[in-house]
C-alpha cells in the first residue's frame, strides 16, 4: 500500500500545479500597455487628445468595497443632468472608452469613464470577469448619484467583459441605470473558457482542464465559473437593453449575445454588425453602430429637462 503513496501525491501534486497555472491564465491575463492603447487609438483616428485635455473633468478616486481604489474619470461638457457609464474590455484601460464616451457627448450626455480593478490606475490584483468588479461598478454607479443627486439620468454601456459586468450587476446587483448598451458580452464565463480551450489547447483532456480549474478557481479567489454567468441573471433586468455583436467575431460568438437577447424580457434591441471581429463593431460599422444607438435612445429618453 505504501508504494503508491508517492504515485498518489505525485499525481495530487501535478493537478495543483496544473491548476494553478490554468487559473493563473485568465486571473493575470497579461494586460495591454497603456501608451499601447493611446497610440492605437490616437493613429486610428478615434481619439484626438487636444480635445479630450480640453474637456471639462475631473479625476475621481472612489474607494471599492474590496479595499483598493478605482480611478474614474468624470467628464462633464454638456448642461443638464444626463451620464454614461462606460465600462471597458480585458486587457484594456478607460482610454479604450474613450470613442464610445465621444458618441455620447455629442448626444448631450456627460460621462463617468473608470479602470476596472487590476487595470489601467485602478488597484485589485486579479480579474474575476465580472464577479468583483460588478461590485465596483456599483460603487462607480453610487459615486455618480452622490455627486449628481437620485434625478441623474444614466445609462451604461460595456464592451466585452464589461458588457457582461454591466448584466451581471443589473441583474444580480441593482437594477439602477436607466438602460444599457452591452456590445459583444460572454452569456457564460465558463462556457466561453471551454470555447477558448477547445481552440488553443488542441489535445483530448481538455474537457478535463475545465473542471479542474473551476476547483482552483473557488479555492483561491472564493467564487466558481457558474458564478460569472450573465444569462443566469439576464431575466432579472427590467430596464431597456440594447445588445451589439459583430457576426464575424470568432472570440466570443455571436450566438452568445443572440442568446442574451432572448432571455432577456421587456424592452430590448439588438445590432448585429456585419463587419468586425471581436470588440470591433464600432471601429468597423460606425455609421450603422450610431444608428442603432440614436434609435434605441428614442425609446429611452431622459424625461428630465436640459437646465
Amino acid at each position: 500500500m505504501k508504494k503508491w503513496i508517492p504515485a498518489v501525491g505525485g499525481a495530487l501534486a501535478a493537478a495543483a500545479g496544473l491548476g494553478i497555472y490554468l487559473t493563473n491564465q485568465f486571473m493575470y491575463l497579461k494586460k495591454k500597455d497603456e501608451q499601447e492603447i493611446l497610440h492605437r487609438e490616437v493613429s486610428a483616428g478615434r481619439l484626438n487628445m487636444e480635445d479630450y485635455n480640453a474637456l471639462p473633468k475631473e479625476e475621481v478616486s472612489i474607494p471599492s468595497p474590496f479595499g483598493y481604489t478605482i480611478k474614474a474619470v468624470f467628464v462633464n461638457p454638456n448642461p443638464g443632468n444626463k451620464y454614461m457609464i462606460f465600462c471597458h474590455g480585458v486587457t484594456e484601460t478607460k482610454l479604450n472608452s474613450l470613442k464610445y464616451m465621444n458618441l455620447f457627448l455629442k448626444r448631450g450626455f456627460n460621462a463617468v469613464v473608470y479602470d476596472h480593478r487590476r487595470h489601467g490606475e485602478s488597484g485589485g490584483k486579479t480579474s474575476s470577469y465580472g464577479f468583483y468588479e460588478k461590485h465596483d461598478l456599483q460603487a462607480v454607479v453610487q459615486e455618480l448619484i452622490r455627486r449628481q443627486g437620485e434625478d441623474v439620468f444614466f445609462g451604461i454601456h460595456g464592451e466585452s467583459m464589461g458588457a457582461s459586468t454591466m448584466l451581471l450587476y443589473a441583474g444580480s446587483v441593482e437594477d439602477r441605470a436607466d438602460f444599457y448598451i452591452a456590445d459583444c458580452p460572454y452569456s457564460d464565463f465558463g462556457e466561453q473558457l471551454s470555447y477558448r480551450m477547445t481552440k488553443e489547447v488542441r489535445l483530448p483532456i481538455h474537457g478535463l482542464l475545465l473542471p479542474l480549474a473551476d476547483l482552483f478557481l473557488k479555492l483561491r479567489e472564493g467564487y466558481t465559473l457558474k458564478d460569472i454567468s450573465p444569462r443566469s441573471v439576464v431575466e432579472n433586468i427590467k430596464k431597456p437593453v440594447l445588445f451589439i455583436h459583430s457576426t464575424p467575431d470568432d472570440f466570443i460568438l455571436s450566438s452568445m449575445t443572440q442568446e442574451l437577447f432572448d432571455k432577456k424580457s421587456g424592452s430590448k434591441k439588438l445590432y448585429l454588425a456585419e463587419n468586425g471581429l471581436h470588440a470591433q463593431s464600432y471601429n468597423e460599422n460606425k455609421e450603422e453602430y450610431e444608428k442603432a444607438i440614436d434609435e434605441f435612445l428614442e425609446d429611452v429618453s431622459a424625461p428630465h429637462p436640459v437646465s
